[in-house]
């Protein structure tokens, strides 16, 4: 390397780390943009909660853009819901959904988000036939530990529910979120092989 590598290095260093910052802001906002998009798009209702494209959204921004980035978008598109712009499920806003019978649903979603980017930051994605299996699989831990245990919470403690007959009513769910499930494992399989550097490095 010339002297005048190592100059234009050091001139070009400082403005590294604003550069990945913006681009981690703009990923941010687009996933939460369509998050929000998956979520007002009318869904099939079961009564006191529907099927919506809302759960692909939220595990697609954790298996695209990791733990802590897919957390943020989630975080994101809840706290725009809350202060008042209708991007929940029906076009609902504010702070009513977090009162009502699926307030278990959404406090699961980043949580089920950060999860699954988790365990799709430690696998290995160089292959497809193992990388679409894998996250699929991470995708299932992410909605079995979360979406499927603190949604049925959630609708036996706001909808007046029995404990077991919340988790019954949640089986409706799973047909559904197992497509949604295969949906992002291969999305997000063809965005990394496309965008390899994408995921943090571990």
């Amino acid at each position: 390397m010339t002297a005048a590598d190592l100059t234009a290095a050091r001139q070009e260093s400082p403005n590294a780390p604003r550069r990945h910052v913006a681009t981690d802001l703009a990923l941010i906002a687009t996933f939460a943009a369509l998050i929000a998009v998956c979520s007002i798009i009318p869904g099939i209702s079961l009564g006191p909660a529907s099927i919506t494209l809302q759960t692909l959204a939220v595990m697609l921004a954790g298996a695209v853009l990791g733990a802590n980035r897919g957390l943020l978008a989630v975080l994101l598109f809840m706290a725009v819901g809350a202060a008042g712009l209708p991007v929940f499920s029906g076009g609902s806003a504010g702070l009513a959904p977090f009162a009502g019978p699926t307030v278990g649903y959404l406090v699961s979603f980043p949580l089920a988000a950060w999860l699954i980017g988790f365990i799709v930051e430690r696998l290995p994605r160089r292959k497809v036939a193992t990388s679409i299996p894998l996250i699929f699989v991470a995708g299932l831990i992410a909605n079995l530990v979360f979406v499927h245990t603190l949604g049925p919470l959630g609708l036996a403690w706001r909808a007046e529910m029995g404990i077991g007959a919340a988790f019954v009513f949640d089986l409706a769910f799973w047909p559904g979120d197992l497509v949604k499930t295969l949906i992002v494992a291969i999305v997000a399989t063809a965005v990394h092989r496309a965008f390899p550097a994408l995921l943090p490095r571990r």
